[in-house]
């Protein structure tokens, strides 16, 4: 979504993830992190992909943003989703970020700091309720939410989306 988004407004797109997970997973410091993340968001116009709320989103993503898009759809489908993405990353060892793999056998660890099927089903509730508290919190009102709850309703903003001229 994020891609696709940051291509039809022609910006730039940051993941997070590419730049919090250097080689061997190692997590680049959160100072280093909210760093490069700020050197980001100070362009024009960009996309940001990621949710790290404590080391970057609340700090430096969303104060220097106007609009947040939260993909808020069913667990069910999250859940299918990610172990389809894991099982295939894992399996053909595609290369993620910094020379990074996502390696077969933490698909089946009960660790969240392992497993992303794990990591993503005992965050998927809390992070709902972060954004759902955002939304109503008066600190972000400069900020507009877009809540995304279908793959419909993600494809129908994509097609609404015109380039800047």
């Amino acid at each position: 979504m994020a891609s696709q988004l940051a291509s039809r407004l022609q910006v730039p797109r940051l993941e997070l993830d590419s730049i919090r997970h250097q080689a061997d997973w190692k997590e680049l410091p959160d100072e280093e992190f909210a760093l490069k993340t700020k050197a980001f968001v100070s362009q024009e116009g960009w996309v940001v992909d990621g949710n790290y709320f404590a080391q970057v989103t609340e700090r430096v993503v969303w104060p220097a943003a106007d609009t947040v898009v939260w993909l808020d759809v069913p667990k069910s489908l999250v859940m299918r989703q990610v172990t389809l993405r894991t099982l295939k990353r894992g399996t053909l060892r595609q290369e993620l970020w910094n020379g990074n793999r996502e390696r077969l056998r933490n698909a089946f660890s009960l660790d969240p700091l392992k497993s992303m099927i794990v990591w993503s089903w005992t965050t998927y509730q809390p992070v709902q309720d972060r954004y759902d508290q955002a939304t109503s919190d008066p600190k972000w009102e400069h900020l507009t939410f877009i809540r995304l709850r279908s793959q419909q309703a993600e494809r129908q903003l994509l097609e609404g989306v015109t380039p800047p001229s």
